[in-house]
């Protein structure tokens, strides 16, 4: 492992929809990986199940002891005070790891310009990044927007929509441009970048290899999925409040995390810089690939 600077790592967020994934991907490329929950008692994945909470400074002295690099993959966007809490978390761990000698933390972050009116959920994403690293620890950010995986929050919204209705009824954001990326891509970047001197310290954005609006994005999924197209009718004013409402109606999305993404769906999140293929090398996944992996894994499920 020449050119890898990590032997043991620590996912945080293990049980959840990228963390499951991950965790069994590096025990696979020979890493020694502790798949850190607030319930490890419950954990029936690889690794070695460890228990932590990011709120809790006082328990991540032992998960983090004798890493070296350490996956942090948590978020509060079910949350109305998702900012303060996350900001509160991620100073926390970027604290605990540094005392305890971690060479990088890797982190997923969203999309977005820097001179964009960023929605409150790309801020604080935004704000994570610096905050995990305020004590010292060099973090390596993979920035990304929606990922298509079962399971995945953003892509459960699109799949549940396109089978609950017959038609819809959608605001202006749906002519945003966006580049979703498979999970097995994103993934693929993450282990790629773990323990890789030459990713500490930098942001890389990651996306598959087609700009979508989120109107091209449903009717790609209603095509795979149904076999025929969804009828949209796009009307001009659609306030985030009403469409969160909506969204909650019509899928088992919780309102407060609907208005969260929402007020994203504004801003266009698309890559500019394509430097990750540099240091992990490989051609990204098709949506429509990526959507029919989603749906088979669903229907396994």
């Amino acid at each position: 492992m020449s050119d890898n600077a990590a032997t043991t790592v620590l996912v945080t967020g293990a049980t959840g929809f990228i963390g499951r994934r991950l965790v069994p991907e590096l025990v696979d490329r020979g890493l020694k990986v502790r798949a850190m929950t607030r319930r490890p008692e419950a954990y029936d994945g690889p690794g070695e199940a460890v228990g932590g909470d990011v709120h809790d400074r006082s328990s991540l002295s032992d998960p983090l002891a004798g890493v070296d690099a350490a996956v942090y993959l948590v978020h509060s966007l079910d949350d109305p005070d998702f900012e303060r809490k996350d900001a509160e978390a991620a100073r926390t761990f970027g604290r605990a790891a540094a005392a305890a000698g971690v060479k990088q933390i890797v982190y997923m972050g969203g999309l977005g310009a820097e001179d964009d009116d960023l929605s409150a959920h790309l801020r604080s994403r935004r704000e994570v990044e610096g905050l995990l690293g305020e004590a010292g620890v060099p973090v390596t950010v993979l920035r990304a927007a929606i990922v298509v995986g079962s399971g995945g929050i953003s892509w459960e919204l699109t799949r549940q929509l396109v089978k609950n209705l017959p038609a819809m009824v959608v605001p202006k954001w749906v002519s945003t441009r966006t580049q979703p990326v498979a999970v097995d891509d994103v993934i693929r970047y993450l282990a790629g970048v773990v323990g890789l001197q030459e990713a500490y310290g930098r942001t890389f954005e990651i996306g598959g290899p087609e700009e979508m609006t989120y109107l091209e994005m449903l009717q790609v999924a209603a095509e795979i999925s149904a076999g025929h197209r969804v009828p949209i009718v796009r009307v001009p004013v659609l306030t985030p409040r009403l469409s969160s409402y909506w969204l909650s109606l019509v899928t088992d999305v919780d309102v407060t995390t609907a208005r969260n993404l929402i007020d994203s769906m504004g801003t266009e999140v698309v890559v500019t810089d394509h430097s990750i293929r540099d240091l992990v090398p490989g051609e990204p996944m098709p949506y429509a690939e990526a959507v029919r992996r989603a749906l088979d894994e669903g229907g396994a499920r």
